[in-house]
């Protein structure tokens, strides 16, 4: 058992103070394994799963070190509690370095008693057994299965018993592991329970009337016609920020009658900006940008427009607000400070509260913000019962928090041969009005300045406020930054008639991990042909790296092929990090093709996929994701491979005479 607390990082995962067991039978060494009875091995996830495998992970790391199969560890996910698990926040592509230690540490506690109780039946050295297949082994002895052991090795003070760890050149699935997910079985059977599949038996429906442009309150409601609708429960007004954005919901028995109900309603609206347009946002950052200094050699100015997060899943919460306590069943990215604040809104102390997080359907940062949960309280509130607010797609379209607006600037000085020896990059855009940290320019600029090669310059940040809600979206401000810095340095390639690797394999330091995965991909990706543009891109965020290599044919706005290059330190389960890479690459994709969000007449004008056109089956292009292992820590991923795909697919796209000069891609943006 683990005898000290430590904190892995800041903000990171606390390893779990070992627990009395309340039985003797149940060997538990933390909060995160535990071995029953019958020799189950049981992990604990302290992460939601939001589609980026941490349940597989999870399931990867335990079987390591407890010498089992993954098939044989059953998975149970978390409540929201931050002072049992330590941080439950799935963001800033933190999952995978915050859950190894704790797994991998509670694993081997738990193999190591069991081999001692082994060693201590047998009166053999504890140096002669090894565990194996579920059991404990010694040359001159018959095995035990861990079954027969789990009494004794909960009876052992755990002070006397080492605890080490695998050594990497033994594992035999961290790294190594086939295709496939823990619970891609149940995903694909349906028994998997997403948000609002896991809401109690006999909850209610609850749809919102949202405001009809942006910041715009309730006035009047005539909700007459909405009640006499068969179904229809309760009519509430919903009050931001407490209940989330803000609105008229209506509650009824079925999504049916909800939103009939809903539509019967009769919403006047006060406040906000009516006129508001995202063409004229578009025009205020680009004057919010101060005088350059000199002339530059190039200068080009890169436009990009707001985006939704758009995951499959559309926003979705279940609450039970009642005298007892409150419980919450929803996809969230941070079940336990979820927990916390609801007890701090509600007046509560924290063990009258517990969330229980859902697998989701896609986040992206979306799901940080708690904003459907609030609405699903304050509807159980109104009513008693148990309550579950779904949005509709259009309601998730209309009424996200969106990747923020920018202009960028950019400008270099060349040297006789076009290879870049100065650089400027003026940013004008919006702070994240989810998170108040991200109104200081500094926390922007070190969010988004990650600039990999050897050319000196400066970058600025320019903040105008906010008009409309803006959050955390898949890269934050990389996304941008690299995106504009990687599509300039692709088109100096092109004006100095350089190849795009070979001028950034100049440009970074030899023996480094981006030229490293750079080399790598290089040599996966074959040589464009005639009338095809090549792109390339890296990348240098969350101890990770990664390099882009992209062919396309600009003639008809066609991807072809793309090679990513990618080093996350140790894969814990490779086919998962191909999987992660390709679904970033697509959304890049989609991107640079043309989703985007425009505002007209102080409203979104998108509203679903019809017109927030993400890619399809047909606009994919071949995808090889080559893993480059490295020495390094566990890295992060599911952020890594957006800012270069989508720089890389740009420059691909951009034909010799057209420059990148925005995104989309041959789109007007705002």
């Amino acid at each position: 058992m683990i005898t000290r607390r430590s904190l892995l990082a800041a903000g990171a995962l606390v390893v779990a103070v070992p627990i009395k067991l309340d039985t003797t039978t149940d060997l538990v060494p933390t909060v995160f394994v535990r071995v029953d009875h019958h020799g189950r091995v049981v992990a604990t996830v302290p992460k939601p799963d939001t589609g980026q495998g941490v349940r597989t992970m999870a399931a990867v790391l335990v079987a390591e070190e407890l010498a089992v199969e993954v098939a044989d560890v059953t998975l149970e996910q978390a409540p929201g509690d931050t002072a049992r698990y330590g941080s439950q926040s799935v963001g800033n592509s933190m999952s995978s370095r915050h859950i190894s230690q704790p797994l991998r540490t509670a694993s081997a506690t738990a193999r190591c008693l069991l081999v001692a109780a082994a060693a201590a039946r047998w009166q053999v050295p504890v140096a002669e057994c090894v565990a194996r297949r579920g059991r404990v082994e010694h040359p001159r002895r018959r095995p035990l299965p861990y079954r027969d052991l789990v009494a004794a090795a909960a009876a052992i003070d755990p002070a006397t018993v080492p605890v080490t760890l695998t050594p990497a050149d033994q594992w035999r699935l961290i790294g190594r592991t086939p295709a496939g997910r823990a619970d891609a079985r149940a995903i694909v059977t349906g028994r998997a329970r997403y948000g609002t599949e896991s809401a109690p038996a006999g909850s209610l429906i609850a749809v919102v009337a949202r405001p009809a442009w942006i910041g715009a309150q309730v006035d009047t409601v005539d909700d007459a016609a909405a009640r006499s609708v068969a179904g229809v429960v309760a009519v509430v007004r919903l009050n931001p920020p407490g209940d989330g954005q803000g609105g008229v919901a209506v509650i009824a028995t079925s999504t049916a009658a909800a939103l009939r109900g809903r539509d019967a309603l009769r919403v006047t609206w006060i406040g906000g900006t009516p006129t508001a347009d995202s063409r004229a946002w578009l025009a205020d950052l680009e004057t919010a940008l101060p005088p350059l200094a000199g002339t530059p050699d190039l200068l080009r100015v890169i436009r990009l427009p707001l985006l939704a997060h758009a995951p499959m899943e559309p926003m979705n919460a279940t609450a039970h607000v009642a005298a007892t306590g409150v419980r919450v069943w929803a996809p969230v990215q941070n079940p336990g400070g979820l927990r916390t604040v609801l007890a701090a809104q509600l007046g509560r102390p924290e063990t009258e509260v517990t969330v229980t997080p859902t697998l989701a359907g896609g986040a992206f940062g979306r799901r940080i913000e708690i904003d459907p949960v609030q609405e699903a309280v304050a509807c159980s509130r109104a009513v008693g019962q148990p309550v579950t607010v779904r949005w509709t797609r259009d309601d998730d379209t209309r009424h996200d928090s969106y990747r923020p607006m920018s202009v960028h600037r950019l400008g270099a000085t060349l040297g006789p041969d076009g290879v870049p020896t100065g650089r400027v990059h003026q940013v004008a855009t919006w702070p994240l009005t989810v998170s108040p940290p991200f109104a200081n320019p500094a926390v922007v600029k070190a969010s988004g300045d990650h600039f990999p090669y050897a050319v000196p310059g400066e970058v600025s940040v320019t903040l105008r406020p906010a008009p409309l809600r803006t959050g955390f979206w898949r890269s934050v401000y990389a996304g941008q930054f690299a995106y504009a810095e990687e599509c300039f340095l692709g088109e100096i390639a092109r004006r100095g008639g350089h190849d795009p690797v070979t001028l950034r394999r100049q440009l970074l330091p030899a023996g480094s991990r981006l030229r490293a995965v750079l080399d790598a991909a290089a040599l996966r990706h074959p040589a464009p042909a005639a009338g095809q543009g090549l792109g390339a891109a890296c990348h240098l965020e969350y101890d990770s790296a990664i390099a882009v290599i992209v062919t396309a044919s600009p003639a008809d706005r066609r991807v072809l092929r793309v090679t990513a290059a990618v080093d996350v330190g140790v894969p814990i389960h490779p086919s998962g990090v191909v999987a992660q890479v390709e679904g970033t690459v697509l959304d890049a994709l989609s991107t640079v093709l043309g989703a985007q969000i425009t505002v007209r007449a102080g409203a979104v004008v998108q509203s679903s996929f019809r017109d927030y056109a993400w890619a399809r089956i047909t606009d994919c292009p071949e995808i090889d994701v080559v893993l480059v292992r490295s020495d390094a820590p566990i890295g992060g991923l599911g952020e890594l491979a957006y800012p270069p795909s989508a720089a890389a697919i740009a420059t691909a796209l951009a034909s010799a005479d057209a420059p990148v000069v925005g995104m989309p891609y041959g789109v007007d943006v705002g």
